[in-house]
């Protein structure tokens, strides 16, 4: 029974080992792999497991996971000391890991075992010269990095120009991962401290820009200057005044966040990344030390942007697949008064914070994410909890500060977690003192209340309380206040209320053309360049709103002063308008997501006498394409092109969102795609297909194969950003997205496909053939061209040749097959695959006259086409089969196929000189095989 069993278990091993050889021959290296790993765990074999883990060695350096590549072929190794395949696998997984001088050893072990093997002997040349390389590199940047140092400490130094180009030197010599490692073994830590501590700032930046270098993707180097600078320091100098050496300590900081989480970059794993084990207490202290940065009232505005950015990036779960959520639990227990703190100050009242609107911003957008974070029903009490303690403590508190302090936290938390607001505007008093604030003879008082009224109506339970109380006071206020500040505060109340019914033309808040005289003020305001950017971003709120109303649309759009004075504001430095132009754009393109209800449900909804929602005339489509042609006119792609540039929380994922949405709705025309593309549309997008809401990844994505449909894609494109593109591409290519989206994606690609062999390896790279292959199934005949389309580009790279050489694969039958069908476009793609294929693989040409017995027919009809892309392509696959040996040549001499050749080498039609030189050339074969006699029309 034991030998029995013994045996079935070599068989499966057997079997398994064998399937994974056959898929990797076929390149499908992770089913590989799978196979390789299930043998390995049945094995106990000690020749097998040789075997196997020398195999999945294999795999591992394909999928590129070098250390797991490195870790199987040393398994090896140690039974077999001797095993050239392992040695050189090992060899060339450390090379990738940036350990040169074990590579080195391998492979020098390997030309020793070998010393006739003209790949090792390439090879040890190829690591001979790197490691010379590094030597000689690491020799020369000590002496660099003494001597700039030296001329930056020296105080007798004088000349300035010198000291400029030290200090570039520097940043330069940090951002190299050698350059970086010679500075910090160079005591350069030290002596960077020195310069942070001059005080002087250009010394100050210079450090802090090195110190970015050394930081960024390299852990233990991180831990190491975190410890010897110290949290404090940085933070200190985050606080600063100065707006760029602020900004240069976040970015420092940022670059230890990432080192600590685990951004070790590929080519340099290995020993350090075992230098740091734990980071989670390094973490914490670094977290703890900007949640103190927020309240202390010594921060510049910049340190506690900077501080509140940082902690936006770096609490919370990049993806909610991940299922730890510790830090932002921890920060809620240790910092959220510290948070709420700052929500709820308030400027204007003495020995408060110093709190900009875009500081404020932040703090909504760092309470929303950090409540989106909590992953149960406790959790988000809790949450809750703690917001109604502050702001019930805030309210309870003597004086009218403290009210004041407690509606500006609910206003902050209504931007934010707005289910938390709604539950905080729901306590006792609070709303009813946001009215009476409004009638207070404070200016601030207002200023906050009327705020808080805006961001509550439409989001609290009580919204209709609001629009039917509110709208009178918001009057008032708007008629009696001298104040521009609540004048035009009260205004975008109003424009809120009066947008309440979106784009339904049938629900219409106030009288006629009372949201166009409102949208009038609104557009005057934004404007009055007299008016401070922070105040006439309100202005653009109003818009906002208003522009759900198609007349508000025509108007603002004919409104060039109106549209620069937007497309400045959102270039400018005030970055809490973002959201309001975005939401504008989004509205005078219609590019909002639009519902189209079943015909027959909206008979029995006028039937039964509901409300049916109702379109405005003028957003019909004829309507909506001038209205972008006009945006396009006054540049509308320079403006959004800046706002994606801000780096600011304010740029949040719904906000990318609407962005790409807008830039979706440019490129719907193919003649608007040229703008786009020269003013920079084509750049911006690269990042919102990879960053943000899924939605508005995939309205990116699209809006990038609009682009590279009727673009040159090297243009559009230039230098690499090319191949950044092919990732969003491939993304569309799944069931979940519509058919115009696979469409479109096949249909770049296949331009991408055309252009370059390195274009269709990242194709190949991204696991997307499979995803081709499956769309030339799909029903719509449309995407199946795309797909075959798009196959054919593919083939002229060799390893989609393999998969076709691949035995027990149907893949060249299915093009055989298109060849011979109705739809001209899908035989033209499928017959110039298959002439490729033939060409490049003359193995492939027998495969042809066996997939199918109708082959012959296909390839005739092909011939006779009255088509002439199609009938070349025809005479090409013949003169392949031709060229591929005497026998197939035969074959086809003994058809009809003798007769068509000697027809279409006689045509004297110009038009048809490409067809008639392809029929002469297979005669001229046929002729060389002695099949015929020579003739005229044979004759070269």
């Amino acid at each position: 029974m034991a030998t029995r069993a013994k045996m079935a278990e070599k068989t499966s091993v057997a079997v398994l080992r064998e399937d994974g050889n056959k898929h990797f021959k076929l390149g499908d290296y992770e089913s590989a792999l799978s196979c390789y790993t299930q043998a390995i765990e049945l094995s106990h074999d000690v020749s097998d497991g040789v075997i196997l883990h020398r195999n999945r060695a294999a795999c591992y350096l394909k999928l590129e996971e070098y250390e797991k590549a490195e870790a199987d072929a040393a398994k090896v190794i140690e039974v077999n000391g001797k095993d050239v395949k392992a040695l050189f696998r090992r060899s060339q997984a450390l090379q990738e890991l940036g350990r040169l001088d074990q590579a080195f050893a391998d492979i020098q072990r390997c030309a020793v075992l070998e010393p006739k093997n003209k790949v090792f002997q390439e090879s040890l040349r190829q690591i001979a010269t790197k490691v010379q390389e590094k030597v000689q590199l690491q020799s020369s940047t000590d002496a660099r990095v003494e001597q700039m140092f030296n001329i930056l400490l020296d105080p007798g130094e004088k000349d300035s120009e010198k000291k400029q180009k030290a200090v570039q030197n520097l940043i330069v010599l940090a951002r190299e991962d050698a350059g970086a490692e010679r500075i910090f073994r160079s005591d350069g830590v030290r002596l960077l401290q020195k310069m942070l501590d001059t005080g002087n700032v250009e010394m100050v930046l210079a450090s802090l820009r090195t110190l970015v270098g050394l930081c960024s993707g390299h852990q233990s180097r991180a831990v190491v200057i975190l410890h010897a600078i110290g949290m404090d320091r940085f933070c200190r100098v985050m606080g600063s005044d100065e707006e760029q050496v602020s900004l240069a300590a976040c970015n420092v900081l940022q670059g230890m966040f990432d080192s600590l989480k685990g951004g070790i970059k590929s080519d340099l794993r290995g020993k350090e990344e075992a230098l740091v084990v734990e980071p989670m207490k390094d973490l914490k202290m670094m977290v703890h030390q900007l949640l103190e940065m927020l309240i202390q009232r010594q921060v510049s505005t910049h340190g506690r942007d900077n501080s509140l950015n940082l902690l936006i990036k770096n609490v919370p779960r990049k993806s909610l697949r991940d299922p730890n959520n510790a830090m932002t639990l921890w920060v809620i227990d240790q910092g959220m008064k510290m948070i709420l703190e700052v929500a709820g100050t308030v400027s204007e009242i003495p020995d408060s914070l110093s709190v900009t609107d875009s500081g404020r911003m932040s703090i909504s957008v760092l309470l929303n994410k950090l409540y989106d974070d909590l992953k149960c029903d406790a959790e988000r009490e809790a949450f809750n909890k703690l917001c109604e303690d502050y702001v019930r403590d805030r309210f309870e508190s003597s004086g009218m500060d403290g009210k004041l302090q407690a509606v500006q936290t609910v206003s902050t938390l209504l931007q934010g977690p707005s289910e938390v607001g709604n539950r905080v505007l729901e306590m006792s008093g609070i709303l009813e003192c946001m009215i009476a604030l409004c009638s207070s003879e404070r200016e601030i008082d207002q200023l906050v209340a009327v705020e808080a009224l805006i961001h509550a109506a439409g989001k609290s339970k009580r919204a209709s309380f609001i629009t039917a109380n509110g709208v009178t006071l918001l009057k008032d206020i708007y008629k009696r206040n001298e104040s521009d500040q609540i004048k035009i505060r009260a205004l975008v109340g109003l424009c809120k209320v009066g947008s309440a019914g979106g784009t339904d033309y049938s629900m219409k808040q106030f009288a006629e053309g009372s949201t166009c005289k409102l949208a009038k003020q609104c557009r005057r305001w934004l404007c009055n360049d007299s008016i401070q950017p922070s105040t006439r971003r309100w202005a653009m709120e109003g818009l906002a709103y208003l522009t759900f109303d198609a007349d508000v649309k025509e108007e603002f759009v004919d409104d060039q002063p109106a549209v620069q004075a937007m497309f400045e504001l959102a270039k400018s430095e005030e970055k809490t308008a973002l959201f309001a132009v975005a939401s504008t754009l989004v509205n005078c393109t219609n590019s909002y997501d639009k519902e189209t209800p079943d015909p027959q449900l909206l008979e029995l909804a006028k039937y039964a006498k509901q409300h049916v929602p109702e379109e405005h005339p003028k957003d019909k489509p004829k309507h909506v394409g001038k209205r972008i042609g006009k945006l396009l006119k006054a540049g509308v792609v320079s403006a959004l092109v800046c706002m994606t540039k801000k780096e600011s929380p304010v740029l949040t994922d719904s906000c990318k969102e609407m962005i790409s949405r807008v830039i979706l709705s440019l490129v719907e025309a193919p003649e608007d795609r040229g703008i786009v593309v020269a003013q920079g549309g084509g750049k911006a997008l690269l990042p919102l297909a990879s960053e943000g809401t899924e939605i508005g990844k995939t309205k990116a994505a699209q809006a990038l194969a609009k682009i590279t449909i009727t673009s040159n894609p090297e243009i559009a494109f230039p230098g690499e950003r090319v191949y950044e593109v092919i990732r969003p591409l491939i993304g569309l290519l799944h069931l979940d997205h519509t058919g115009l989206q696979n469409f479109e994606s096949l249909m770049a690609l296949t331009n991408l496909a055309g252009i370059s062999e390195r274009l269709r390896q990242k194709i190949i790279k991204e696991k997307a053939i499979p995803m081709i292959e499956n769309y030339m199934f799909e029903d719509h005949e449309m995407i199946r061209l795309a797909a075959t389309e798009c196959m054919c580009n593919m083939v002229l790279s060799e390893e989609v040749q393999k998969l076709f050489l691949a035995e027990g694969t149907d893949r060249l039958k299915l093009l055989v097959l298109y060849s011979g069908e109705d739809d001209e476009k899908l035989r033209c793609a499928a017959a110039g695959a298959v002439a490729f294929l033939t060409s490049l693989q003359p193995e492939l040409c027998v495969k042809v006259t066996q997939v199918t017995s109708h082959w012959l027919e296909i390839l005739q009809a092909l011939v006779l086409s009255s088509n002439l892309d199609l009938q070349h392509r025809g005479l090409v696959i013949t003169l392949n089969l031709m060229n591929a040996g005497r026998e197939l040549a035969a074959l086809l001499m003994e058809t009809e196929m003798l007769e068509i050749l000697s027809a279409l080498s006689r045509d004297g039609d110009e038009k048809k000189s490409k067809v008639a030189a392809v029929a002469k050339d297979c005669l001229a074969q046929a002729v060389a095989y002695r099949l015929i006699k020579a003739t005229e029309e044979t004759s070269p």
